[in-house]
């Protein structure tokens, strides 16, 4: 697997990650979660355009997608019921979506990102047991929670690699 810059001509393949994951979300109890039509084919433009959008290719075929900044989160801000593992500069992580599930790609992605910053943030919905699972097996310690510009909350998760 390789992990490239989002490109324009990938955001119809990033469009239907997005869909599937969302599928994916409904059937494992997480309804709630990106269900007001966002993450789009738009969000994933914006993304490229800010040049913070990538896709996992294989194969010759894209099988995830992710936004990943070095330039910090405005929600992440404030934390409630708890508190960040420290204060220093962090990568962030958001909109991982992957064509087919079970297959380790997240964990892929997450130590990607982990060779570009070894102090990570990633949040996700309460009702998201998958994603929980996957950033604890990352060794991710949930840390409190963050509520996003909307005002919707979401359990944050921090990991740092001495």
């Amino acid at each position: 697997m390789v992990i490239r810059k989002t490109t324009e001509a990938d955001l119809a393949r990033i469009a239907e990650i997005y869909e599937n994951a969302k599928c994916f979300m409904r059937e494992t109890g997480n309804p709630n979660q990106w269900n007001q039509g966002t993450p789009n084919i738009d969000t994933a433009r914006a993304d490229m355009e800010r040049g913070v959008g990538y896709v996992v290719v294989e194969d010759d075929e894209i099988v995830a997608t992710f936004m990943f900044t070095l330039d910090g989160e405005p929600t992440y801000a404030k934390i409630y019921e708890g508190e960040w593992l420290n204060d220093a500069p962090y990568g962030v992580i958001h909109r991982i979506a992957v064509a087919e599930q079970g297959r380790g790609i997240i964990g892929f992605c997450i130590d990607q990102c982990f060779l570009r910053c070894q102090n990570l943030r990633i949040d996700t919905h309460r009702d998201n047991l998958p994603m929980q699972r996957a950033l604890q097996k990352r060794g991710f310690q949930y840390c409190g929670i963050i509520y996003l510009e909307n005002g919707d909350e979401r359990l944050a998760y921090h990991k740092i690699i001495p």
